[in-house]
């Protein structure tokens, strides 16, 4: 990395120089790789010392689980903008399926460096992570409800049964721990598996 940050000399607005490290870290993450990366060698990288990193992240992983978070907070905007429309609650479900496939395989997989960040947070449940996949059950959550009342979906099974049995036939598409395993074929099988589900799914 080339350019150089220079800290800011005179009362910094702390979420300003936050988002500077986040960016620089991003960037050199990218380029070098996560678990290669030490916070000496990022500190180095982008101009600042060790000790000022440390006033706003306590840690390497605070910093990825920021970047994690952004990560996901895409494949998350994404999935919801691609249920915009849909005329039906089997056909939101489809889409919420085809898209968190499609979004989790490029921005996982396009940048081979970047997904070391993604599998550390997998692999240790980070914060970003867990979040993200409570946000997921949320959205199956919705897509039953309305398919319930809808009357598309059956309604003698918990609902809370039925949200986590979908959920853990999706994780391993989803997980990018997971998914490296299953990328080949992802989209293809993401096609059979949404099919099965919306069949088991039927009054």
């Amino acid at each position: 990395m080339n350019q150089k940050i220079s800290p800011p000399s005179r009362g910094p607005v702390d979420h300003d120089v936050r988002n500077q490290i986040v960016e620089a870290a991003a960037e050199h993450f990218s380029r070098y790789g996560y678990e290669k990366t030490t916070v000496s060698d990022l500190a180095k990288a982008i101009g600042f010392s060790k000790a000022y990193i440390y006033k706003f992240f306590d840690s390497k992983q605070a910093i990825g689980e920021v970047i994690c978070s952004n990560t996901l907070l895409k494949i998350t905007t994404t999935i919801n903008e691609s249920m915009d429309g849909a005329p039906t609650a089997s056909e939101r479900f489809r889409r919420m399926f085809k898209s968190a496939i499609g979004a989790s395989v490029q921005l996982f997989f396009q940048d081979r460096k970047l997904y070391d960040i993604a599998a550390a947070a997998a692999g240790e449940n980070w914060n970003s992570v867990a979040n993200y996949d409570l946000k997921l059950k949320q959205t199956i959550l919705d897509v039953l409800q309305e398919g319930r009342a809808s009357g598309e979906f059956e309604r003698k099974t918990p609902i809370d049964e039925t949200v986590n049995a979908i959920y853990f036939v999706m994780k391993p598409y989803l997980n990018p721990l997971l998914l490296q395993h299953n990328l080949d074929r992802a989209e293809d099988t993401g096609v059979m598996i949404v099919n099965l589900i919306l069949r088991s799914l039927a009054p």
